[in-house]
């Protein structure tokens, strides 16, 4: 059957992999409905004025669009320098076109600005991992050990919704008697299956997590053993938990002394145990040292390196550990090497082909980037910043007042609409490639179909236009994937020992993999830590107030997050009949008491405002939020035209959990 031209109709069936186990959500099970919708982007588009926004995109030839952009990338390099130039990418693309990107830009265009989604995402708990541990790998064990725990702490999580064929392994342990205790504002699925339910007011996770280390140490729960063999740097966050005792805590968080003393009692006496992070926690101004106040934690109780135990940190987007793994980051070279260290740029160089001197340093990360007056041509693939980024009105504004700007994406997204070149992609089963999942398995996407006659993946476009700028590059994902083995190998994320082969064969492979003959690494830090003495690193943090907190104009406090139904920015799952149906609108979730005093009802419409902007959302009641918090999903416009991008000083990650909001009913037909 086939609904639009040249696109063979596709039907998803469930496999019993490793991972998911056949299981799927229902954004897997509706994704083949994308690659035949009525929608789809199927030729190039530019503006049928060049340089005038605001006329209409009409359809061209691949030649004309590539000789657009060729064009206005050379002007803006020769008048404004090579910085001037930059790209955007995606978690979304798989581990070959990441590379290509990372390399297109540092290599052809030798520009520092490229960043990606996952600044936005995962950086916290990235920045984290590393310096404690020295390895960010989401998760330092295979997911289906989680059901082997007989403690998990979740803090900031709601797998039910956001990843549900996780939940086979948490609804496993609870089978046998694990106890799960869940740290979030909101009553979500996740948390209403929970053993403990703990709400804090957003942004103070860090003095969560303080305080239970302040108990444990009181207790006598802590691994002196372990400490003392296997890291260093106890002594100095011993000191500062001093100062959160539990009634401090609880004042600050809002969490009853109860609830952390019997946390800490679970965690310390019902092991295995885990901790396991998400955005919750992370997407804060203070983000890394709230996953490093987590870490500090599970390594004081010695839970770190020991079977179905440990810290870990959910990867959400499908190539979220890939895609910050191999150059479309800011300041990273392929392998999770560092731009800014002479022998990672001379490896990389040398595979290259480049003297390690023509490599740029480290750029923007991606808020900044996309503010800077001194950007002035700008490639997207696979984002659609205008709805996920914070402050997203004045995002939209420096999009706008851009020289150039080109989009590559299946859709016209809400980005896409103010690009001057549009460039239609080939979606997950036309192309091939690589994905790293959140175990930091690699696995393989295989070509079910092939694109469209007039659709070009995005490892094709990078080359074409590399080619027209004078760099010639495989558009060959296999080629491209053995270049990334070679450029990777000896470092943090080492890819030299897999190959396709083995990645069927074996269902995937874990790195690091050194050698072909190496058997890959499941679970990471039983022997020692990849840290120059071997040891993780206890850090210091203190808690401190969001970067915006309530006042008398402002007085509740907005966080973001997810739907069951819909996923990122919504430009694919939006387009879904079944999912729309189910979810066709954003809706705020406000808790009764907190609607009662400003005359609102179930189903009535709202109007969020911040400094930033103002929202419209409709209303949904439930107790199971704070009354003093108000939470929005980032799936539809709207909810990031209010969000605070105040930056984590390390990871520079935008604080979407926590900004200050003033709520009123909305009149139908008034802005």
């Amino acid at each position: 059957m086939t609904l639009t031209p040249g696109i063979p109709r596709v039907r998803l069936e469930p496999r019993d992999f490793p991972v998911n186990k056949g299981g799927l959500c229902a954004k897997g099970f509706s994704a083949a409905d994308l690659l035949d919708h009525r929608d789809r982007l199927l030729t190039p588009l530019v503006r049928k004025e060049p340089g005038d926004r605001r006329s209409p995109l009409r359809e061209a030839t691949w030649d004309e669009a590539l000789t657009r952009i060729t064009e206005a990338i050379t002007t803006a390099q020769r008048d404004h320098g090579r910085d001037s130039v930059g790209a955007f990418g995606g978690g979304g693309l798989t581990n070959e076109k990441a590379y290509a990107l990372g390399k297109f830009v540092r290599v052809t265009l030798r520009s520092a600005s490229i960043d990606y989604n996952g600044r936005f995402c995962m950086s916290s708990a990235a920045t984290a991992a590393n310096r404690t541990l020295g390895i960010d790998r989401g998760l330092p064990f295979p997911i289906e050990d989680i059901a082997h725990a007989r403690t998990v702490l979740l803090v900031g999580a709601n797998p039910a919704d956001a990843m549900p064929p996780s939940m086979q392994y948490l609804d496993a342990g609870r089978e046998v008697g694990a106890r799960h205790i869940v740290v979030d504002p909101r009553r979500t699925n996740t948390a209403a299956g929970a053993h403990l339910h703990l709400q804090p007011l957003p942004g103070t996770d860090l003095a969560l997590a303080n305080g239970l280390l302040h108990i444990a140490i009181r207790a006598g729960y802590v691994d002196e053993d372990f400490i003392r063999t296997r890291t260093t740097g106890f002594e100095a966050v011993k000191a500062s938990a001093t100062a959160y005792w539990p009634e401090r805590v609880e004042r600050l968080t809002g969490v009853p002394e109860n609830r952390l003393r019997e946390t800490v009692r679970l965690l310390a006496t019902q092991g295995p145990a885990m901790i396991l992070t998400a955005r919750g926690a992370e997407q804060h101004s203070n983000g890394t040292d709230t996953a490093q106040a987590y870490l500090n934690l599970a390594l004081a109780l010695g839970l770190v390196g020991r079977p179905f135990s440990g810290y870990g940190t959910i990867t959400g987007q499908g190539n979220g550990q890939g895609g910050r793994e191999h150059g479309q980051k800011a300041d990273q070279l392929p392998g999770y090497r560092k731009l800014d260290d002479p022998a990672a740029r001379a490896h990389v160089a040398a595979v290259w082909g480049i003297d390690p001197d023509d490599l740029p340093g480290p750029g923007r990360s991606a808020y900044e980037m996309l503010t800077d007056d001194s950007l002035r041509v700008l490639l997207v693939l696979a984002s659609n910043i205008v709805v996920s980024a914070p402050n997203s009105n004045l995002v939209r504004s420096k999009l706008e007042a851009l020289d150039f700007f080109v989009v590559s994406d299946i859709f016209r997204s809400e980005t896409a609409e103010l690009a001057d070149v549009v460039l239609p992609t080939a979606q997950w089963a036309e192309e091939e490639g690589t994905m790293t999942n959140l175990e930091g398995r690699v696995i393989r996407r295989k070509r079910a179909l092939p694109p469209p006659p007039d659709v070009r993946t995005d490892l094709e476009m990078l080359a074409d236009l590399g080619r027209r700028l004078g760099r010639v590059e495989s558009s060959d994902p296999r080629t491209v994937f053995d270049e990334l083995r070679r450029a990777s190998a000896g470092g943090i994320a080492d890819y030299a020992g897999i190959t396709y082969e083995r990645i069927e064969a074996e269902d995937g492979v874990f790195w690091p993999c050194p050698a072909e003959d190496h058997p890959g690494t499941p679970r990471l830090f039983a022997d020692g830590f990849p840290t120059p003495d071997g040891r993780a690193r206890f850090i210091r943090v203190e808690h401190r107030d969001p970067a915006e907190t309530p006042d008398r104009q402002y007085p509740y406090v907005l966080t973001t997050g997810r739907n069951m139904q819909h996923y990122q920015s919504g430009t694919q799952t939006r387009r879904v009949k079944a999912l729309t149906v189910a979810l066709p609108e954003a809706r705020a979730e406000i808790h009764p008491d907190l609607a009662r005093r400003h005359g609102i009802a179930d189903g009535d419409l709202v109007e969020l405002r911040s400094r930033r902007g103002v929202a419209v959302l409709r209303a949904r009641l439930s107790d199971g939020i704070r009354p003093d918090t108000v939470f929005a999903p980032f799936h539809w416009p709207g909810a990031n035209a209010l969000t605070n991008p105040a930056l984590d000083p390390h990871s520079r990650m935008p604080a979407f959990k926590a900004c200050a909001v003033a709520i009123t009913l909305h009149t139908e037909g008034t802005d």
